[in-house]
């Protein structure tokens, strides 16, 4: 959803995060929102959201944040609330090659609940654990240029690139509603078949436009 306001912030985004269970997410929304990290954080219940408001080329974007939980019980719960998003962040563990084959699932998934015009990024969680990696940056660079999604790995341990990702993808959405407002103030009017068009108040001018009228009861070409 993307709300006009007046006051507190300008624009208001829904973002979700998604990916299987364990990758981080929680972890990514809360350094983000509150620049905490817990390294005893417990897998999400269902749904949680937290806010932070930043500056997009001049606006006061407000950025509501969905953690949905990975698990698979609790998939079709969390599944209605990819509606109304307008931005979402796939997130695996490059430490975990599953969490990785997975996204190709949470893509579909995502695809098949979203806005068509929702902005995706994939997201390379847990950065600061090099020496564990087991899925390349190249192949995550490989599959977001694929299926055409912006791709950052992150690290919510060190914060590594959690605030650089969430900036990128609110001025990626920013630009698509600014595009579609622009698009809007310069779509031209339609006028139904049959309407009589009157320029100017001189009488004479209304009277042409009846006679042609007169004449031509059908105006289609």
């Amino acid at each position: 959803m993307a709300y006009k306001v007046d006051h507190e912030y300008d624009y208001l985004f829904k973002i979700v995060l998604i990916g299987d269970s364990g990758v981080g997410k929680s972890n990514i929304l809360t350094r983000f929102t509150r620049n905490e990290f817990c390294l005893e954080s417990k897998s999400t219940i269902g749904v949680e959201f937290a806010t932070r408001t930043l500056e997009v080329e001049g606006k006061r974007v407000k950025a509501q944040i969905w953690d949905t939980a990975g698990q698979e019980r609790y998939r079709a719960i969390t599944s209605a609330y990819y509606r109304g998003a307008v931005g979402a962040l796939l997130v695996y563990d490059i430490t975990k090659k599953q969490s990785f084959d997975n996204v190709v699932r949470w893509l579909r998934e995502l695809r098949d609940h979203a806005d068509a015009n929702i902005v995706l990024m994939l997201v390379g969680n847990k950065s600061d654990l090099r020496h564990l990696r087991a899925i390349p940056e190249y192949d995550g660079q490989l599959f977001a240029e694929t299926e055409g999604l912006v791709f950052l790995e992150t690290s919510a341990f060190d914060s590594t690139n959690v605030d650089n990702a969430f900036q990128r993808i609110l001025v990626d959405i920013y630009q698509v509603i600014r595009k579609k407002a622009l698009a809007a103030q310069v779509q031209p009017a339609v006028v139904p078949p049959g309407t009589a068009i009157h320029l100017g108040n001189n009488q004479n001018n209304n009277n042409n436009v009846n006679n042609n009228l007169d004449k031509n009861t059908c105006c289609s070409n």
